[in-house]
């Protein structure tokens, strides 16, 4: 009996493998290539899986194939594997591929039996059958003898489960009362719900075959993600569909690029959508679809010409199918039956609906009727909803209903409301409804006017899409303003986003901001299609970002030709290779504000910065270069770009660059040398110490020296390097007016060698930062007789976290109150203040005429002062700010609340 069971397997395996080969499915643009066409060609590529997060195939090209995973995990002893995947993906041929390889004796040799059903056909049977007849139905090549044997021996039987998801009843086993006996009577659901939980053939093995949906919580076993075709994959098919390889570029980087459907661009049957619908366009001389309702009004026109039915006929056959389409998502209904198709007009089409539907059975009364594409059911319902002359339902109550599992339905909706989009269509199927179209453009614009004045990245998102689609550039003109907020951060982007906002761009001429904020992986194909976008923006951000070196040679290459002033680098770990390419477009670019803040660039980088400051070409004004590792080294090279005339650096900032004293010479070399334009720098957290400030501070009695703001915060600076800031201070030529001390340790001395500087009739200094410095009263009540003396330019006075007390500050306050005292900004935060001072305060803001904002936070007033403090805010000319917290256990709440009723 065994023998005679090898004997019907072996040598009746060219039947199974006739029987996989001869199966026809859709013939149309909409179903994929047949199996027999694909699996012996050349042509079949494997789809790719997922695979676990830190693995090394995190890499499109190193993702493993589908095939290698379902034959890798039979062999190692797992009995279930379940493949989950969207529509489209591939798991359909990749089963059928895995019975034909096994019927030709190339894999799964440890198996004497494959028996390999389609769920939607299981579905077409009537009543009841036991697990022997199911498989004597589509297994009849084995005789009945050899199958009782194989029944017996289920640990070499493997089952091919495709379409899951389509079973009729649900596989909770809780519902079914399960089988244990191959000869016992069930529905064909209840004996696949039999089998995956091992009621039936206990030992044998499954590979099952699903679209992510809820029934996968009944299945089983090794998961497996089938992601399709990647960019790799896309590539090789294109190229073996079509002969000529410039048409295979060309098709394929219009798919990508002007389509902008990435993620149903995973799916090969849609790529074999796409390559068959570009060939036939090509072949004609025609244009090629800009959108992807373009591409399915291609496809429809195709199809029912292809029917050669009249006009009232596609019309009655696109609402019926219409009919059926609204059906399937209002009732989550993947398939319908004849019955049902009845119901929805489409009985005297059956025998034409196959181009359209996937048919499923042997007799006409059995048969089962899905879509094949979901966009294509979308894209039928949006139709017939326009070409439908009933007024029963509005635009927004059809949205409601069907939206939530309808994904491009609104698109297309908003597509067909363009009279040039429709056109195509209406020539075949007859005018639209006009009611619902005037209906669809007043929802459209009403809506999009509330969303683009809102903050929601998502919703901005999706009406850009609904403009790309409809291709309308006076309609985009009209809907955004430049009161919308559509500078707020698109971080994180999508490749269909990036279309459709590529598309708004172009449409406008121009954006003010392109905020990409918090973009985790800019890709070099993402870049390469907001290109068009980053030229055309006057300001880029992309903070906490991270880019890959495909996308900074866009970036650079954008920069280059476009109208950006500002850009935002910082903490996107460019690092000196990948800023190296994008000092190329720096060269050549209208850029006046670049921030590379913790860019994690060393003294590598500045030999390129400096060649972008001298390419003659370079506009940029504004550098920030905070927290990078540049070194003196690195310095020294910049400070040599300074001194050349085609340098047009006017702000230089390097905050904790680990500078040193060493670098200063080169600083003040660059300073007087005649050539710098330098207004401003920025040396805050380097240890410059005295011998920089020496250094440094020559530069400032300098003619020549253009410079007019310092900032010094926390170098390690003492008393005696205000010895030179006086001396500069004192000088004629000296032209600073701001400078900015703060967080050293200044000292008594420091503080009064700094107000004799300041006491001289012609200082310039406008804003003075002495924050932390140890100061003391003498040193506050020097700088009142400065601000009373009536020859101080000072306007900003930041003097706080010197704890001096009430008596210190007072000298501060009697300054104010002096006429002549210029004071408009003063900063006492943290220096021991109590309600003692209040008068004293209150006296000053009512007599000032300059005063506009006071800083008090921190310190020992209470909420007891805070009506006076209000009250006095109120009355004064000139107060536009007075800040102040405080932050004791009792009286927080009270404080905040003052601060709020304050402001």
């Amino acid at each position: 009996h065994q023998s005679k069971m090898s004997d019907d397997v072996l040598f009746k395996r060219d039947t199974v493998l006739s029987n996989i080969l001869s199966r026809k499915g859709l013939s149309s643009f909409l179903g994929g290539e047949q199996s027999d066409s694909l699996i012996n060609s050349s042509k079949y590529i494997s789809p790719l899986i997922s695979v676990a997060e830190g693995t090394d195939g995190n890499l499109e090209g190193n993702l493993p194939s589908l095939h290698n995973a379902i034959y890798n995990a039979l062999s190692d002893d797992v009995t279930n594997v379940v493949l989950v995947g969207s529509e489209g993906s591939g798991k359909t041929i990749a089963l059928e591929k895995l019975v034909v390889d096994w019927a030709k004796g190339e894999c799964l040799k440890n198996f004497s039996c494959v028996f390999h059903f389609r769920m939607r056909e299981l579905n077409c049977l009537d009543g009841a059958l036991s697990l022997h007849a199911l498989l004597r139905h589509y297994h009849g090549h084995i005789s009945a003898e050899s199958m009782a044997l194989v029944l017996q021996k289920p640990e070499d039987v493997l089952f091919v489960l495709d379409d899951v998801h389509q079973c009729n009843e649900s596989l909770d086993p809780s519902v079914h009362t399960l089988c244990s006996d191959p000869s016992q009577l069930a529905s064909p659901s209840c004996l696949v719900a039999s089998l995956l939980h091992r009621s039936l053939m206990k030992g044998a093995a499954f590979v099952v075959a699903t679209r992510p949906t809820g029934i996968m919580k009944f299945l089983s076993g090794t998961q497996v993600e089938v992601l399709g075709f990647l960019k790799p994959q896309r590539e090789a098919y294109f190229s073996k569909f079509f002969t000529n390889p410039a048409a295979a570029n060309k098709a394929l980087m219009h798919m990508e690029r002007t389509l902008g459907c990435y993620d149903i661009c995973t799916s090969p049957r849609f790529c074999w959508t796409v390559c068959s619908i570009y060939k036939c366009l090509m072949d004609a001389g025609k244009k090629l679809p800009e959108t992807l309702f373009q591409l399915y009004v291609n496809i429809l026109v195709y199809l029912i010409q292809t029917l050669s039915l009249n006009e009232a006929y596609n019309r009655e056959l696109v609402l019926a199918l219409g009919k059926m389409a609204s059906h399937c998502f209002l009732d989550q209904h993947l398939s319908c039956t004849t019955e049902e198709m009845d119901s929805f007009g489409l009985r005297q089409f059956l025998g034409s609906v196959g181009v359209f539907l996937q048919v499923d059975g042997d007799h006409s009364d059995r048969c089962n009727f899905s879509f094949p594409s979901q966009q294509m059911q979308e894209f039928l319902l949006a139709t017939s909803f326009f070409l439908e002359n009933s007024k029963s339902e509005g635009v927004e109550k059809m949205l409601e209903k069907h939206n939530s599992r309808a994904k491009f339905l609104d698109s297309f909706m908003s597509a067909l409301s363009e009279p040039v989009q429709r056109r195509p269509l209406e020539t075949l199927l007859g005018e639209m409804n006009s009611d619902r179209v005037v209906d669809f453009k007043h929802w459209f614009k009403s809506s999009s006017e509330m969303i683009l004045k809102g903050y929601c990245k998502d919703k901005h998102l999706h009406c850009f899409h609904l403009l790309y689609q409809a291709q309308n550039e006076s309609l985009v003109k009209e809907l955004i303003t430049s009161s919308d907020n559509i500078g707020m951060s698109y971080g994180d982007l999508s490749l269909q986003d990036c279309v459709a906002l590529n598309y708004v761009v172009k449409c406008l001429g121009e954006m003010k901001m392109l905020n990409l904020y918090r973009t985790r992986n800019l890709t070099e194909g993402q870049a390469e299609l907001l290109a068009p976008t980053i030229s055309m923006s006057h300001k880029i951000i992309l903070l906490h970002s991270s880019l890959s070196t495909g996308a900074v040679t866009y970036l650079a290459s954008a920069l280059s030709r476009g109208i950006t002033k500002e850009l935002d680098l910082t903490q996107s770990c460019l690092g000196d290779d990948k800023f190296k390419i994008l000092c190329v477009g720096l060269r050549d670019c209208k850029l006046q504000h670049l921030k590379l803040e913790v860019c994690s660039l060393t003294e590598a980088s500045c030999e390129d910065l400096a060649s972008v400051l001298t390419s003659g070409t370079s506009q940029l004004r504004v550098l920030y270069m905070r927290c990078n590792q540049i070194r003196d080294q690195g310095f020294m090279k910049m400070c040599k770009a300074l001194c050349s005339p085609l340098c047009k650096l006017q702000e230089l900032h390097l905050q904790y660059c680990e500078l040193t004293s060493g670098s200063m010479e080169a600083l003040s070399a660059a300073l007087i040398s005649g050539q710098s334009e330098l207004k401003k720098v920025n040396l805050a957290y380097n240890n410059v110490g005295l011998r920089g400030v020496e250094a440094f501070c020559k530069s400032l009695h300098h003619p020549l020296c253009t410079l007019r703001s310092v900032i010094f915060y926390g170098c390690e600076l003492t008393g005696e390097c205000c010895h030179h800031f006086m001396e500069a201070l004192m000088s004629e030529n000296c032209l600073l007016a701001e400078l900015d001390l703060s967080v050293n340790n200044l000292g008594q001395e420091g503080g009064l060698l700094l107000c004799q500087a300041l006491s001289r009739p012609g200082c310039r200094m406008e804003t003075l930062c002495l924050q932390g410095c140890e100061l003391t009263q003498s040193v506050f009540q020097e700088l009142g007789s400065v601000l009373r003396s009536g020859t101080s330019q000072l306007r900003s006075l930041s003097v706080g976290v010197n704890t001096v007390g009430d008596q210190g500050v007072k000298h501060l306050w009697d300054a104010v109150a002096h006429p002549g005292c210029l004071l408009e900004e003063l900063d006492v935060e943290m220096t021991g203040l109590t309600d003692a001072s209040l008068e004293d305060l209150c006296t000053a803001v009512r007599a000032s005429k300059t005063l506009k904002s006071v800083e008090l936070s921190n310190n020992s007033l209470t909420d007891d002062s805070v009506r006076a403090l209000v009250q006095v805010t109120q009355q004064s000319q000139s107060m536009l700010e007075m800040r102040y917290a405080w932050f004791t256990s009792v009286n927080y709440k009270l404080s905040l609340a003052s601060v709020n009723m304050l402001n």
